[in-house]
């Protein structure tokens, strides 16, 4: 479903980007360089469709920049539309930029579960595929404890039935189509962006209003 409204959008984005009748975010206009993302920490996270998940870690203080992109898989720079197939074994996958004085790990991980459904494998709302699994990609041994000992805790807190998570070791990410970039700021008309990732977005702020930016918390 996804990707029919994704070919449509692809061929309107200019006309449908808030630079038209919305002004664009000052992120999304000036994109922060790679020396001054150096300074944070970076984490890996897939749970569905990365237009929805980027927006989502982009409303958490600490935050400095979210990218859309590919992890998991077996193909080197893959497209969009390899990946669609789910053939290449990557997932839709985000690039956490954060301040870890400011957002902890187990901040991100409570982010994480919070604005998705773990229980469902290979498949996040209208979105089915294994491009669409459930992941966390850790780079060491503190991020693979943590990310298990919090998916531990939500099983005996019964907060969820069954999860699904992949916990598998990070290996590359390769950043998607500059289209993909702040794509729910850049096209807050379209139609997947209105019927799944703003309310997405809206009952992740409602479960954890504490983790949000201070100018997220007056929309």
């Amino acid at each position: 479903m996804k990707h029919l409204i994704f070919l449509f959008a692809a061929t309107l984005i200019s006309i449908s980007a808030c630079g038209q009748k919305d002004k664009p975010s000052e992120k999304s206009q000036t994109p922060k360089s790679s020396k001054e993302l150096s300074k944070y920490q970076v984490a890996y996270f897939g749970s569905g469709c990365f237009w929805c998940v980027e927006a989502i870690y982009e409303s958490v203080k600490g935050v400095a920049e979210v990218e859309s992109g590919y992890s998991g898989g077996h193909v080197e720079n893959p497209t969009y539309e390899e990946v669609c197939t789910g053939t290449t074994g990557h997932a839709e996958t985000v690039k956490i930029y954060y301040d870890s004085t400011v957002v902890s790990y187990d901040d991100l991980l409570k982010v994480f579960y919070d604005s998705h459904d773990p229980t469902t494998r290979n498949r996040q709302g209208p979105d089915a595929g294994t491009q669409y699994r459930s992941a966390i990609f850790y780079q060491n041994n503190y991020e693979r404890d943590h990310a298990k000992a919090y998916i531990d805790e939500l099983l005996k807190e019964k907060k969820f039935p069954v999860i699904t998570t992949e916990v598998v070791k990070f290996t590359a990410f390769y950043k998607a189509e500059e289209y993909h970039q702040n794509f729910e700021c850049r096209n807050p008309n379209n139609g997947y962006v209105q019927s799944v990732s703003q309310p997405r977005l809206e009952q992740f702020k409602i479960k954890a209003p504490e983790l949000l930016k201070t100018e997220e918390k007056k929309k």
